[in-house]
């Protein structure tokens, strides 16, 4: 028996819904009941009312799953608009990240350097530490945090993907 195995893919959704109570466990439901993971998941109010707010879900399967995970979360009451912004054209993803690096000597100079070149901003400092603050694409942060390890890496906090269209239309 020959068992056909599914090309699994990296989703980015944008969706639109009522700041009604339970709809981000709703939201998190559809995914767990397929077996899917969310890898990465932010909420944040997007008018002056406070009554709309836009959740980014990063996630990954094939593209069968993510269309009915699309259509069925079109079909909850409070969502406005769901828009897998991986397949609707060109996009943008940014995250941000705290990262906290112990460090010292010559340890202290090479974390300053490797921060400088990835733009990353010194928002706090004691003689043994640095938190560093870094935006950019997910891949950046990874890498990195990957860079700070091997210097002394203490502490990582990451905000998860926020996700736009370009262009003058929104999502």
């Amino acid at each position: 028996m020959h068992i056909k195995q599914q090309h699994s893919e990296r989703h980015v959704l944008a969706v639109t819904v009522d700041n009604e109570a339970g709809i981000l466990a709703k939201i998190a439901g559809l995914f767990t009941a397929r077996g899917y993971n969310i890898d990465s998941l932010t909420v944040a109010d997007i008018n002056e009312s406070h009554n709309v707010s836009r959740i980014t879900i990063v996630t990954n399967g094939p593209p069968e799953v993510i269309d009915q995970i699309e259509a069925q979360l079109e079909r909850l009451v409070p969502v406005h608009k769901v828009v897998d912004l991986t397949t609707a054209g060109p996009h943008v993803e940014r995250e941000i990240a705290l990262v906290k690096v112990r460090g010292t000597g010559d340890a202290r100079v090479e974390a300053l350097r490797i921060a400088d070149v990835f733009r990353a901003s010194v928002v706090d400092t004691t003689t043994e530490s640095f938190v560093f603050e870094l935006t950019g694409s997910t891949s950046k942060i990874d890498n990195f945090i990957a860079l700070m390890r091997e210097l002394g890496l203490v502490e990582v906090g990451r905000s998860g993907v926020v996700g736009m269209m370009r262009g003058p239309e929104g999502a």
